[in-house]
Parts: C-alpha cells; sequence; structure tokens
C-alpha cells in the first residue's frame, strides 16, 4: 500500500528536529492540516499522511488498525525516516495508538487527539446516509451535493467537512474520492480499540475537546492501561474537530508539550 502524503522536507534550520508526522481522522485527509503544516514546516519537517482509503491514497479492503499502522511504517521507511513524533485524530488517533505500541522505538512523542483506545458505538450511520445519497443523487455541483446531504445530515460544519471528499468526474458528475464502500465494510474495525498488546510508554499528550463527547473521564483508567505515561489536556468549548475550532490552542498545546519533554 503505498500511502500519498505531503512531505514537507527538512527546512534549513531544522536538521536537529525530528519529523512530526500527522494522521487525519475518519473522511479526513492531510488536506485537513494545511494551516497546521504551514505554521510548524519553518521549524521541523512535516508529514501528513492519506490513510488507505481516504484522500489520494489508494482504496483497499480492510480497515484494521495494524494494517494501517503498517501502512505508515512501510511510507516512513521509504522516505528513510526512523525516528519522529507521531500526532493522531480520531480515527487516526488510534492508527498512532497502534503503531506506537508495535514499533515504539521509532516515535518519539505521542499526541492524540480527542480518541481514546476504547470501541466505539455506532455513530456515523447518518453521514454514511449523506454519502450514499449523494451517489445515487449524482449531482453535478457542490450546492446539489450539499442540498442531497442535508436530508440525511442537519450540521453544515459537518456537510461542509464531508465535501472536501468530494470530486468531478469527466462525466461532470460529483463523486467521492474515498473509498466509501472499502469503509463501510470496514466499519465495525475503525470503532474498534486500537492494535497492539503492550502499553506505549513514552512521552504522550491526550488532548481533548472540552464540548466533546469522545474522551469522557470515565475513559480514564482504559487510557492509563495503554497511555500510562500520558498528560491530558482538555480545550475547553472545543468539539471533536479541536483542531480545526481552536487551531491556535491546539498547536499551542502541541508546540508546549513538543517543547517541554
Amino acid at each position: 500500500m503505498q500511502l500519498y502524503c505531503i512531505d514537507t522536507g527538512v527546512p534549513e534550520n531544522g536538521d536537529a528536529t525530528l519529523p512530526l508526522v500527522i494522521l487525519h481522522g475518519l473522511f479526513g485527509s492531510a488536506d485537513n492540516w494545511r494551516s497546521h503544516i504551514k505554521q510548524w514546516q519553518d521549524e521541523r519537517r512535516v508529514i501528513a499522511v492519506d490513510l488507505r482509503n481516504h484522500g489520494r491514497s489508494p482504496h483497499a479492503d480492510g480497515m484494521q488498525y495494524a494494517a494501517m499502522a503498517a501502512d505508515v511504517v512501510a511510507l516512513l521507511d521509504e522516505l528513510e525516516v526512523k525516528r519522529f513524533d507521531l500526532l493522531g485524530h480520531s480515527m487516526g488517533g488510534k492508527v498512532a495508538m497502534t503503531l506506537a505500541r508495535l514499533h515504539p522505538a521509532r516515535v518519539a512523542h505521542l499526541i492524540v487527539a480527542d480518541v481514546a483506545p476504547v470501541a466505539y458505538d455506532h455513530g456515523h450511520d447518518d453521514i454514511f446516509a449523506a454519502m450514499r445519497r449523494v451517489e445515487a443523487g449524482r449531482p453535478t455541483s457542490r450546492r446539489d451535493a450539499a442540498a442531497l446531504m442535508q436530508e440525511e445530515v442537519d450540521d453544515a460544519a459537518t456537510r461542509q467537512f464531508l465535501a472536501t471528499n468530494l470530486l468531478r468526474g469527466d462525466d461532470g458528475i460529483m463523486y467521492w474520492r474515498v473509498g466509501l464502500d472499502e469503509i463501510s465494510a470496514g466499519y465495525e474495525a475503525i470503532i474498534a480499540p486500537p492494535d497492539g498488546d503492550r502499553p506505549f510508554e513514552g512521552a504522550t499528550l491526550l488532548i481533548r475537546g472540552g464540548a466533546s463527547h469522545y474522551v469522557p473521564d470515565r475513559y480514564r483508567e482504559s487510557v492509563d492501561a495503554v497511555l500510562p505515561n500520558a498528560e491530558w489536556q482538555t480545550l475547553d468549548g472545543a468539539g471533536h474537530w479541536l483542531h480545526a475550532e481552536q487551531p491556535e490552542a491546539f498547536r499551542d498545546a502541541v508546540n508546549r508539550f513538543l517543547a517541554a519533554s
């Protein structure tokens, strides 16, 4: 699996700084992180990855976390990146936890954004329904696609986020660039806990949104079992997409953690 990535390369003054590898969440892509990449790239090499079935990466069966982590490791091997700081949001956070557990010597710092190492309930039925409605409706514009999605998804921000995955085909029809069939078939693996049978004992920051339900206090025991050295930080008022809702506060928390540990 040859993944696509945005790779800024090593900046002139960043030779001694480890690369920062970024893994997006479900239905996201490396493109969602461009504003953060722009801020970080002057100080360090940044590698933002499109996970399988997302963005510009290939589509393939299987959404197990061990498989997705292996995809990322293969990419980093190709780029000759041996040791790195690792940031993952939501589904990407579970990929990051899996990678850190399976290859702890390669991860210097781990940042997990608004996800816990637990199994979650089904929570994307409306999104799958909206995306299938767009497929069936064969819209010829983003406006028409948004109208179709609105029949299933009330939240405008969610519709706007999903629309980042729309492309126009040669026939003028809008289509999803994500592997929707593969993601749907692998959804049970996506909501499952991360893979790995041992804790990651390296320096870790768990940053959560204060208005998000993904990492409540009751998950602390589960987090401690997998990430025993995790520092918790809450961005008050932020929801699940905390890096987009409060970008400066999110970036400040990441920078402080990387500088201090």
